[in-house]
């Protein structure tokens, strides 16, 4: 797959300033470039965004960079110099949106708060990423995914009831928040401009929120049955049977029924027809009361048969299940290339690197890869000259007081 591709995609029209770094902010951004926005990357001279030094690396090169910076172009500017300011404001003129995932107040501090730069543009759109949002006593702490995790429930819920509660194993919540961010800035877009009244406005995100959101379960349980839900290793309290479940062959798999129909095409398929009328299995309900007899019932079968007959056998029957994979089973995986989840693209030092896909897929307007995340400050000419109207004195002037 080519890094210039011809389509435009959706967003085609809409300019991007991206001055946020790390990962939820920055890959919201990346989510709308991947459909065709412009997005100018604005990162600080010399040293450029954080998440350029993160693992993993090959050598020296940093692997996540060109995914979760692709569809950017790079500005280098220092946004405390006076300059800087200035050129922001110039380049906020000509944009439709700033994301932004600075401290509480820091930019208010700068002087380029959301109400100094409704002053430049009217109709501009301000996404804002912070750890606990612009309100609340906790506005001004730092926030990172992984504490943010902890402060919305989630990990509360994750881990053997035995041992400490557990953190995801990578970014999860920076990267929900990301698609809030994609999702929020289309919405804010779509009032602005198809609205009479439309206006621009600016957005407040927090990462707590991202997840607590979709955990409507655990806050209806408490307030109406006082429950607090301990964690547990897998999906419970939900449905019956779910977990995961060991083959005979040694290998790892997850089986749910979130339905009791789901449960009547298991019970069939496993020759216990009888569990359909004991009054132990016959709903969902009853099944979440026997929870652990249910799953060692699923188990014991699981356990007769090998991976691959077992998910052929399942498939027939219309039982949700899958394998648990990893990234080797998922490069070698047909549905993966069918769907182009992984694509290959150019890279000026490693030669080609493989990454995700565009997702989701537009059949009148899909997405496309147009260039991997770019060098610091590779576009600082192309943006100086051409939106800010910069001279080549000038410009060479910035870089000597190392304002990009």
């Amino acid at each position: 797959m080519s890094t210039e591709l011809k389509n435009k995609g959706p967003l085609t029209g809409v300019r991007i300033l991206d001055l946020s770094t790390m990962i939820a902010a920055p890959y919201g951004a990346t989510l709308l470039g991947d459909f065709g926005a412009e997005v100018i990357k604005i990162e600080m001279p010399k040293t450029g965004d954080s998440l350029r030094h993160m693992g993993p690396f090959k050598g020296d090169e940093p692997l996540r960079w060109p995914a979760l910076a692709r569809n950017k172009k790079s500005l280098t500017l220092d946004l405390r110099t006076e300059k800087g300011k200035e050129i922001l404001k110039k380049l906020v003129a000509k944009s439709d949106v700033v994301i932004e995932n600075f401290r509480t107040g820091t930019l208010e501090r700068w002087g380029i708060g959301y109400e100094e730069l409704k002053k430049v543009n009217k109709d501009i759109i301000m996404i804002r990423v912070t750890g606990y949002g612009q309100t609340g006593p906790y506005r001004h702490k730092a926030g990172f995914g992984t504490p943010a995790t902890a402060f919305s429930g989630f990990t509360y819920l994750h881990g053997y009831k035995d041992r400490p509660p557990i953190s995801p194993s990578f970014s999860l919540l920076d990267y929900i928040t990301g698609v809030y961010v994609a999702f929020a800035t289309a919405t804010a877009l779509y009032y602005r401009d198809v609205n009479e009244d439309g206006k621009g406005q600016y957005v407040d995100i927090a990462l707590y929120e991202s997840v607590f959101r979709m955990m409507e379960f655990l806050v209806a349980d408490y307030d109406q049955n006082g429950v607090i839900k301990e964690r547990t290793p897998g999906l419970s309290g939900h449905s019956s049977p779910a977990g995961t479940f060991q083959t005979k062959d040694g290998h790892w798999v997850v089986l749910v029924t979130s339905s009791d129909r789901t449960f009547e095409r298991l019970a069939k398929a496993m020759g216990r027809e009888d569990m359909l009328t004991d009054e132990r299995f016959h709903t969902n309900a009853a099944r979440l009361k026997h929870f652990d007899l249910t799953n060692g019932i699923v188990a014991d079968w699981v356990k007769t048969k090998n991976r691959d007959e077992l998910l052929k056998y399942l498939d027939e029957h219309g039982v949700p299940v899958s394998p648990i994979y990893s990234i080797k089973d998922i490069f070698e995986d047909e549905q993966y290339k069918e769907r182009e989840n992984i694509v290959e693209v150019d890279h000026p030092r490693l030669g080609k690197i493989k990454m995700p896909g565009i997702v989701p897929k537009f059949s009148e307007t899909p997405g496309s890869i147009r260039n991997i995340g770019p060098d610091i400050g590779a576009n600082n000419e192309e943006i100086l000259k051409g939106l800010v109207g910069l001279t080549d004195e000038e410009i060479k002037e910035l870089e000597k007081d190392n304002v990009i």
